[in-house]
């Protein structure tokens, strides 16, 4: 094609753009700092920049930790988390003359929700009072930490977990949010216990390696494929949990590096959420989502059952990417963004899929480095040349939203040692 030629091209991809889009100016000069690459589901290149240069790839390395957890595990699986206690129950009373204890499975989505599903449980099985302490088995996390930046000492994080647990299996110590979540997990499953479910533990909190003690219930955590929807469409850096579970951020990498074949001269991973320091290619990048979308098609999920969706999901996505979230390319494409501002001089990035009227599905890559605190500028050269690259594959259609994002309880069950062998 002639110089001519491609700049006559390029008119046309704007004026279309701008059609399709009031107020989008693309800045071609600020577009070639841009790191992309982007091709079909055949692997024939549609656009391709910088795209064996390796960057900071941000909460885009959260596709890679779910890759890893439905390989592992599979989409159904399920984290249980088991109550059980030592000394003697009196169900005549509701007395358990011993300890509660709870021994974590490494759920990592257990919230006040979850735990007020087994006080209520606990409750009706006629469990109402502890004489001895809350005993707390790790690994077990309840509520949210954004990550871990800063590594915690193990101990009093574990201790810090117990006592959150303890405010809300305990109705004394409840505060306006154990309130709000009962209120609105009635409203849900249509309740109206009076009281609110709660057990009384006399004794205090502790945390052990490991306890003998029998089983009264356990708690079983949505499906995988719902834990992971949920951390990927808030992009939520405890997303670390699961592959704590698998291995580590160590143990990421060296899954990735066999499974998309590369080598640390291209993919150099030190966490499993993003944060911090980690190295990609755009050209491997769109290689990942690819093996990701073809896990997901094999599990018999789509897409946007596992990432979000422009236009249809809360989350980052749509405020980073206004003319895909409303308007007239609203809902046409699924992905994960990743946005650091200081570390490594900052990056935007955004890696996903989109359905073209003339190539078919196009995986692409596209990340600003270095863009500092000039995140929400940057986002907007990112979001013109997506605009561009879609309308160069003859637009782009309309996908289904995913379901309702479930809450950390939707599909959580609280079921006996009977209910579950």
């Amino acid at each position: 094609m002639s110089r001519r030629s491609q700049r006559f091209q390029t008119a046309a991809f704007l004026f279309l753009v701008a059609g399709m889009v009031p107020g989008v100016v693309v800045a071609a000069a600020e577009q070639d700092r841009l790191v992309f690459h982007a091709e079909t589901v055949s692997g024939e290149a549609v656009a391709s920049q910088l795209a064996d240069l390796t960057f900071n790839p941000a909460s885009v390395v959260k596709v890679g930790t779910s890759l890893w957890a439905l390989e592992s595990l599979g989409p159904d699986h399920r984290y249980s988390t088991v109550f059980a206690s030592t000394g003697t129950w009196d169900r005549s009373s509701g007395r358990i003359a011993g300890d509660l204890v709870v021994i974590g499975g490494g759920d990592p989505d257990f919230h006040n929700e979850n735990a007020l599903l087994v006080a209520r449980e606990l409750n009706r099985m006629g469990v109402r009072s502890v004489d001895g302490d809350l005993v707390v088995v790790p690994p077990f996390w309840m509520g949210w930490e954004n990550g871990s930046e800063e590594p915690r000492d193990p101990g009093a994080r574990n201790l810090d977990m117990a006592y959150r647990l303890l405010t809300t299996l305990e109705r004394g110590r409840w505060k306006a949010a154990q309130l709000r979540t009962w209120r609105a997990l009635s409203a849900r499953r249509g309740w109206h216990d009076e009281p609110e479910p709660g057990i009384v533990i006399r004794g205090g909190v502790r945390v052990a390696e490991a306890a003998e003690a029998a089983p009264l219930a356990v708690h079983r955590s949505n499906p995988l494929h719902c834990i992971l929807r949920r951390f990927n469409v808030y992009s939520n850096n405890d997303i670390i949990r699961i592959a704590d579970g698998l291995g580590g951020a160590e143990g990421l990498a060296s899954f990735l590096s066999a499974r998309l074949g590369a080598g640390e001269d291209i993919l150099d991973l030190t966490t499993a959420s993003g944060q911090l320091e980690n190295r990609i290619t755009a050209r491997l990048a769109v290689r990942l989502i690819r093996e990701f979308l073809a896990v997901a098609e094999r599990a018999g999920l789509r897409p946007e059952e596992l990432l979000p969706v422009a236009g249809c999901d809360p989350g980052p996505i749509a405020d980073m990417f206004p003319h895909l979230a409303e308007g007239p390319q609203e809902r046409t494409v699924v992905g994960k963004t990743g946005t650091l501002v200081t570390t490594d001089g900052g990056v935007v990035a955004f890696a996903g899929t989109f359905k073209s009227r003339d190539r078919g599905p196009v995986i692409f890559c596209v990340a600003a480095p270095r863009s500092g605190y000039q995140a929400r500028r940057w986002r907007g050269v990112e979001e013109s040349w997506l605009l561009e690259l879609m309308a160069s594959t003859g637009g782009a259609d309309a996908r289904a939203c995913g379901p309702e994002l479930p809450h950390p309880d939707s599909m959580a069950e609280v079921a006996t040692p009977a209910d579950v062998e």
